[in-house]
């Protein structure tokens, strides 16, 4: 599967670690769950220096400190208002270990 640290894909789940502020406690998401993946450039506007949280009350980003030197960011859609935002370290294998669980990945 799909392990970096900060982003895990499991046999049964997306997981987001130090995802909760402020115990950074993992965010365990079924595959069961997720609608899709949306890929985005991370920008200076666009979430490359939001170290941790929300600037906007809908994308939320978990605590990664190396992510102001990732280009690239996925924005998960659970169906509800506010949307998990993760920012793998290899963003082409998670793509495949999305796809081996037949989640689909936009880009844009």
């Amino acid at each position: 599967m799909y392990n970096d640290g900060l982003v895990t894909c499991t046999a049964s789940e997306l997981v987001i670690r130090r995802y909760y502020f402020p115990l950074g406690i993992a965010k365990r998401i079924p595959y069961g769950r997720i609608r899709g993946l949306r890929q985005v450039p991370l920008t200076r506007v666009g979430g490359r220096w939001r170290i941790w949280g929300s600037g906007d009350l809908v994308h939320y980003f978990n605590l990664d400190l190396g992510r102001v030197d990732k280009s690239v960011a996925f924005v998960v859609d659970l169906g509800a208002k506010v949307k998990p935002v993760i920012t793998p370290d290899e963003p082409d294998r998670l793509v495949e270990a999305m796809a081996a669980h037949s989640i689909p990945v936009t880009r844009g």
